[in-house]
């Protein structure tokens, strides 16, 4: 069964950085796009960001937008997500996933908080 394992979050203040991980199980990795996903208490789920499978392609949603970059290894199967310039705002639950969302992990805290 394919598993997505998150980690990296944490606690931060404003402006600080962050460099989420996962590492992608059973899964032929490096065929496949990957996204990382937000979703802050109370409020639905956000896209954030895309990677397609050769990492060549990326895309942000505009809230990150110069501020987190997103990459892959295919040869560790890892996704990251290098996170800078935190605000409050960012503060949510962060998961990777494929872009169907049919397989995403358990996900990781990040809280932005002085």
């Amino acid at each position: 069964q394919v598993q997505l394992v998150e980690s990296g979050g944490g606690l931060v203040q404003p402006g600080g950085s962050l460099r989420l991980s996962c590492a992608a199980f059973r899964y032929t990795f490096s065929n496949y796009s990957m996204i990382w996903v937000r979703q802050a208490p109370g409020k639905g789920l956000e896209w954030v960001s895309d990677i397609n499978p050769d990492g060549g392609n990326t895309k942000y949603a505009e809230s990150v937008k110069g501020r987190f970059t997103i990459s892959r290894d295919n040869a560790k199967k890892t996704l990251n997500l290098q996170m800078n310039n935190l605000t409050p705002e960012d503060t949510a639950v962060y998961y990777c996933a494929t872009p169907s969302l049919h397989y995403w992990g358990q996900g990781t805290q990040v809280t932005v908080s002085s």
